[in-house]
């Protein structure tokens, strides 16, 4: 062990990936995401109309009085949420990492470095295909499932990040 140091590191001298400037999601994702919680809340009123057609005794009008009230709360809820979330994602890919902002009552932010990063996917979902959008995952070294999952991504741009980050593991080699 010759010549080691252990130096304090100035943190205030970091750089802050707060003044990042990060790209906001496709607006057509939105519209995806609106489709989707359509479905969601379409099985929402249909389950309670098919159960109470096939076993009528279970449903009684106050639980009928319930649903019409919960229901709609509840996807009005959903809906503000999910435009909220839909509005503070974002991504971001500096020299040395890539960066993910996500979160409705607290904001996360994902930075994983590109020598971590070990698979990159793209993946198209039946709504987004048609938009033409995707979502890229990149996985990193020791998880099954993606560390980051960027979606509502022009299908052409995501194609071109995901040859920038194959690009970036390919030097790492």
């Amino acid at each position: 062990m010759e010549n080691f140091t252990n130096d304090t590191i100035d943190t205030s001298q970091l750089p802050k990936f707060e003044e990042v400037t990060f790209t906001a999601l496709h607006p057509k994702y939105f519209k995806v995401v609106l489709i989707n919680l359509l479905l969601f809340i379409s099985i929402l009123i249909i389950v309670p109309s098919v159960v109470s057609v096939l076993k009528p005794e279970l449903f009684s009008g106050r639980i009928w009085l319930v649903l019409g009230i919960v229901i709609p709360i509840v996807s009005t809820l959903i809906i503000v949420f999910s435009l909220v979330g839909f509005k503070k994602k974002g991504f971001a890919f500096r020299n040395h990492d890539v960066l993910f902002r996500h979160g409705i009552i607290a904001t996360n932010t994902i930075v994983i470095p590109y020598n971590r990063v070990q698979h990159v996917a793209l993946h198209e979902g039946l709504v987004s295909r048609y938009f033409g959008l995707a979502k890229i995952e990149i996985f990193t070294a020791g998880g099954s499932s993606s560390d980051i999952e960027i979606p509502g991504i022009e299908k052409e741009q995501a194609e071109k990040i995901k040859q920038l980050l194959m690009g970036k593991i390919q030097k790492q080699l």
